[in-house]
């Protein structure tokens, strides 16, 4: 039995003479958690609604299961869909809400108030069964929403932006509750968001589009650690983009000297502004200095242009106009271009 449980294969999806999807081919496996992550318009919500039935293919083909599933309506798919809204019927108590797909797929009501009742146990909300979606909190009601989604037993499960109603504050321990769901019952789930802190934090992988296509799929250590390309650093957290020229392995720009191996000619480094060190004098100077609490951002003016640099607030402070050096080091800069 095959391990993929969702497979995209030459996958275009046309808007008339738009693509939203451009030939995307990609594999996601049992149990694990993806997210399809990009700026507005990138084809990533179109992406997940191919995989829901919400949209069909263009061109190409959708596995999911190892079941071509490309012409199948949403309702022959066995996918559970977590919305943005949560959906939940504001007249159903928790209960009913829950044990509403079971029900209406002709299980016994008995059969699926005891089902529900099992999966909202597992998901925290014992003893909240009598309560109508108003009476929750954001948290609980996503929680809902998910034991709505696992109560029918999916082959996928899709995250549809799913932390967008959510409280800032709110977030971490949703996405936290989300993740450990979705491990507790070996879930195979794709997540869709805008927020790059949030595929960071829940992701198995993550899949950045852009335009259409995919820029490039990785853990989430490898796209912010090794990003490909200078889309993926930019998009990816905060990065400094250096261009200069390469020789004998040796990368230079004004004030900026590494030894990065590689091919000689012109080039672009990405280096994250946390990885950069500062010490006092020296021919460059602080431009701003910005406290955010757990640390301090400065953008110092180099030879190279502005850098963004970013410490510990435990660190010694820099205040603006300070002469200063940046101290960078060779393992801590990735060529992207």
């Amino acid at each position: 039995m095959s391990d993929i449980a969702i497979e995209f294969r030459g996958v275009v999806k046309r808007y008339g003479s738009a693509t939203a999807v451009a030939g995307i081919d990609l594999s996601i496996a049992k149990g694990e958690l993806v997210t399809f992550l990009g700026p507005s318009g990138c084809g990533k919500t179109t992406s997940l609604r191919l995989i829901a039935g919400l949209e069909l293919p263009s061109e190409g083909q959708v596995f999911i299961a190892g079941r071509d599933v490309s012409r199948a309506p949403a309702s022959e798919r066995n996918v559970g869909m977590v919305f943005q809204s949560y959906a939940l019927f504001p007249h159903m108590s928790v209960l009913e809400n829950v044990a509403y797909g079971p029900a209406i797929r002709g299980t016994r009501r008995s059969e699926a108030h005891a089902r529900a009742l099992e999966i909202l146990d597992q998901v925290g909300l014992a003893g909240l069964q009598d309560r109508l979606p108003a009476e929750l909190s954001g948290g609980q009601q996503q929680r809902v929403a998910v034991a709505r989604a696992i109560v029918q037993q999916p082959d996928v499960i899709l995250f549809d932006e799913p932390l967008s109603n959510v409280d800032a504050k709110l977030r971490r321990k949703v996405r936290e509750e989300i993740r450990a769901l979705q491990r507790r019952f070996g879930l195979t789930a794709v997540y869709v968001t805008h927020d790059q802190e949030e595929a960071l934090a829940v992701s198995d992988r993550i899949v950045v589009m852009d335009r259409g296509t995919i820029a490039q799929v990785g853990t989430p250590a490898d796209l912010y650690e090794r990003p490909e390309t200078p889309f993926i650093a930019d998009f990816i957290g905060d990065a400094n983009l250096i261009e200069g020229e390469v020789l004998k392995g040796q990368f230079s720009a004004p004030g900026i000297h590494l030894d990065i191996g590689g091919q000689s000619g012109k080039a672009t480094l990405s280096i994250r502004p946390e990885r950069i060190l500062l010490s006092r004098g020296g021919s460059d100077h602080v431009l701003s200095a910005t406290y955010l609490g757990s640390r301090m951002e400065y953008v110092i003016a180099a030879q190279a242009g502005e850098i963004l640099v970013s410490r510990s607030i435990a660190e010694p402070r820099f205040q603006v106009g300070e002469s200063v050096s940046l101290v960078i080091s060779s393992k801590d800069a990735f060529r992207v271009a």
